[in-house]
């Protein structure tokens, strides 16, 4: 019988750097909170991307609805449809083979109740893939959550800022600054851990509080612009590598300059062929 060691144990569990080949489910999830593993979370919306995060290590990625936005050319996530994310949802599932794919509920797809919920998020599922969904909305979802996690389907919550409810808001401002608002951000953190959601994440919040939600839930928190306490961080890709045109919110790190990168490439084969250069003899076939 061959001892494996409890660090090696360890290494294997991991989300990130782990050795494990398998698809990551919800319960490695819940099993990173009781280590206090902090992990990454990216988005993906095409199958080559995918691959790449996918054998970069990430563990979860999200089908966002950021879509949008970065890749459909939209002015927010409202527009984004059903037929949208299932199509861009099943494209990552199959450039993946270890992360969680999390396919997002757009805008109008749960809003009706429980079973309009249901039916849009078995469609993902069964259509798609995915491994769970992802909705926003602390109480005023919580009978959506309910209805899904009790029909096998994993959901992770989002509750801070909705972009969904930008129309409302009127913009993009910070949630939970002040007592009350910061009481009613504990309340739908609570909403959603007890309808069975096994993630929440946390966008938009003071960091102080989304510290203290951290410490008061048992399942794990995934920050966006709210501090480095919460037990995972996430990003839209096209942010966190340089590809996004303009400013970027101010909790974006870009760690790469991709647009940069291939507005050069692109520019040099443009010359190349303009100046005759491109197709070369060892580009050509006889």
């Amino acid at each position: 019988m061959t001892h494996v060691s409890p660090a090696r144990k360890q290494s294997e569990k991991a989300l990130y750097g782990g050795t494990g080949s398998r698809r990551i489910t919800v319960r490695d999830i819940a099993a990173a909170k009781e280590r206090a593993e902090k992990w990454p979370m990216l988005t993906a919306y095409d199958a080559m991307t995918a691959s790449v995060l996918d054998q970069a290590g990430i563990p979860v990625l999200l089908v966002g609805d950021s879509m949008g936005n970065c890749h459909l050319g939209y002015e927010s996530t409202v527009p984004v449809t059903m037929d949208e994310m299932t199509l861009l949802s099943a494209a990552v599932v199959r450039g993946t083979r270890r992360a969680l794919v999390v396919g997002d509920l757009p805008f109008g797809s749960y809003q009706e109740g429980p079973v309009q919920a249901l039916r849009n998020a078995t469609r993902l599922v069964k259509e798609a893939g995915v491994g769970a969904v992802k909705l926003e909305g602390g109480e005023r979802s919580a009978h959506q959550i309910e209805l899904l996690v009790q029909s096998g389907i994993p959901v992770m919550a989002h509750i801070g800022l909705t972009p969904q409810s930008v129309n409302a808001y009127g913009g993009y401002p910070v949630q939970g600054r002040g007592e009350e608002a910061a009481q009613q951000l504990l309340r739908d953190a609570k909403a959603v851990q007890d309808a069975g959601a096994f993630a929440v994440v946390l966008e938009l919040v003071p960091a102080e509080l989304a510290a203290e939600v951290t410490r008061s839930l048992h399942i794990a928190t995934v920050g966006i612009g709210a501090g480095p306490d919460c037990d995972a961080q996430v990003l839209v890709w096209t942010d966190m590598a340089g590809m996004t045109d303009g400013r970027v919110p101010r909790f974006v790190k870009q760690y790469a300059q991709l647009r940069q990168g291939l507005g050069d490439a692109a520019r040099a084969f443009a010359e190349d062929v303009v100046g005759g250069t491109y197709p070369a003899e060892e580009h050509s076939f006889h």
